[in-house]
């Protein structure tokens, strides 16, 4: 079932070697965890719901307590503590676009928030309802999640846009097709939740992003239905596909979804290979997208991350053999992991790796059968590292993460600047964080720059949030004026809109200002998501 409170199947638990163990405690120090409440406790701080009775709509207290937050920080620790602050006045489940187009129409009759709702899965602050004086619908799209067509001529599917990940590539793969979009998220988040926030799969290079993916579909708005034809190209003016990609459920909602699907690979293999230092790494992988050779991934973890890698993803006999096996070639401490994969025919990936073997044998790469061994693990569990946040915060232990995508030749300086804030962030506080970093999606022009950090949790939930705030808000102000985007993948939400206008310029937020008021001018569909525009305004003194 899922867990109420924290991420995915609760009944599954990501172990973590005593050693891996170590090495955090190592860096930030003994920890403690913090006392729970419990579903019972949180659902009797449910009040009476506003709302108005429709037979779409529940009203009970667990659907509303599920359904209250999503998977940023500040959620985990509203949904730890039991302190949600605001809950959504009741939750409907539409199972057709007809449905959702009638709880829209009763939205503006009965004049309340709506907040659409995918897979949940959002860490930057989507789904939260704030205080408002207006009742508040949580839209849950998870009954529409079929496959309602296929056109193989065209390799077009259409689906329900609240079909989660591996729906999309079951229903797909019974008939040969995938879609290839693979996110972190992919256990939970659904295909209209990728293309609402702008999402990235990890297997990018070969699929593209989402944008590449997304040919077309139906928004209902408050306005009336979007239907977007799935049109190969057009130069006929702005493209509406991308008008409605990443606008977070403030025009409208995704019903149904087309996107463009391939036929399944012959063969797909996941490899690793150990460069002496980050310098090599660096400009071994710039050099292979540079060159277009056919990979499906690139991944380099940095020397923090890699040394990670190998003590929570191991077990001590693994971790020696491999350890001793990278000296002996010639890697000490400075060394990095760079995981990569092919995907294709057997020919096609024969080619693509004697290719990129070349070029990393090159740059004074290791591969080998013990190397691979990393490949192989992170394979297995390349969707499982959302659970390490459950298992480290049993022993008192906060995670979280920070990604960007910047142009190579800013890549180390804002990189070194991510991780030098986050590191700095507690420290007059007598504090420290494990901060490391791996570069997972690549352009000709740059790279994502993608930073985990872990730094304990504080004797109380208020004081938890408090280290959280100073390192998070002091990376994002980096970041905005870094040369780059404040959010690669992960969307805008609620977290990342002060920061917006540093990426898109005073013009640029005019015109997202006039569009979404355009659609909304009562800001009626998920307000203070993408820009703040719930906030109250300033009062001259």
């Amino acid at each position: 079932m899922r867990r109420w409170n924290g991420w995915g199947d609760d009944s599954y638990v990501k172990e973590v070697s005593i050693h891996g163990r170590e090495l955090i405690n190592s860096v930030i120090g003994k920890t403690k965890p913090l006392p729970e409440a419990t579903l019972e406790e949180v659902m009797a701080k449910v009040p009476e719901s506003r709302l108005p009775k429709h037979a779409l709509i529940v009203t009970a207290a667990e659907d509303r307590v599920r359904h209250a937050r999503g998977q940023s920080f500040p959620d985990w620790l509203a949904m730890r503590s039991g302190d949600f602050g605001v809950f959504p006045d009741g939750v409907a489940y539409p199972e057709s676009s007809a449905q959702v187009r009638e709880l829209l129409d009763f939205a503006e009759k009965e004049d309340f928030i709506v907040i659409p709702y995918g897979g949940g899965t959002s860490v930057a602050g989507h789904i939260t309802p704030t205080a408002n004086p207006k009742a508040i619908l949580t839209i849950d799209m998870g009954r529409m999640n079929q496959l309602m067509d296929l056109n193989e001529e065209s390799q077009i599917a259409t689906f329900g846009a609240g079909t989660p990940g591996p729906e999309v590539e079951s229903q797909l793969r019974a008939r040969g097709y995938t879609l290839g979009h693979f996110p972190q998220s992919w256990e939970l988040s659904t295909v209209g939740g990728w293309i609402a926030s702008r999402s990235s799969g990890q297997q990018s290079l070969r699929y593209g992003r989402i944008e590449q993916m997304f040919a077309g579909g139906r928004m209902e708005t408050l306005q009336g239905t979007m239907d977007i034809p799935s049109i190969p190209a057009s130069s006929a003016g702005p493209d509406m596909r991308e008008v409605t990609m990443g606008t977070e459920g403030r025009m409208g909602i995704f019903t149904e979804v087309k996107v463009r699907v391939t036929r399944l690979p012959e063969e797909e293999k996941f490899l690793v290979y150990f460069m002496p230092n980050w310098k090599t790494a660096k400009a071994a992988v710039r050099e292979a997208v540079q060159q277009k050779i056919p990979m499906s991934m690139m991944r380099v973890s940095n020397a923090k991350e890699a040394k990670a890698h190998l003590h929570l993803g191991t077990s001590p006999k693994q971790f020696n053999l491999l350890e001793k096996y990278l000296r002996f070639r010639g890697l000490d401490d400075q060394k990095v992991m760079l995981t990569f994969g092919v995907t294709g025919s057997k020919a096609q990936n024969k080619l693509s790796l004697k290719q990129i073997k070349k070029l990393l044998n090159s740059h004074g790469g290791i591969g080998g059968k013990l190397a691979n061994m990393m490949g192989s693990i992170w394979a297995h569990g390349r969707f499982k590292f959302p659970y390490l946040r459950e298992t480290m915060w049993a022993e008192g232990i906060a995670i979280d993460t920070l990604e960007t995508s910047t142009d190579w030749d800013n890549v180390d300086n804002l990189l070194d600047q991510m991780e030098a804030s986050l590191e700095n962030a507690l420290r007059a506080d007598g504090e420290e964080a494990m901060v490391f970093t791996h570069l997972s999606h690549m352009y000709g022009q740059g790279s994502s720059i993608y930073t985990t950090y872990f730094f304990r949790c504080a004797d109380s939930y208020e004081e938890t949030l408090a280290r959280w705030k100073k390192l998070k808000y002091n990376t994002c102000e980096v970041i905005a004026q870094g040369r780059a985007t404040i959010s690669h993948q992960h969307g805008v939400g609620r977290d990342h809109a002060p920061y917006m206008q540093a990426e898109k310029g005073e013009l640029g937020m005019r015109v997202i200002n006039t569009l979404l008021n355009d659609f909304d001018p009562d800001k009626r569909l998920n307000p203070g998501i993408l820009i703040e525009d719930d906030k109250p305004a300033a009062t001259e003194e």
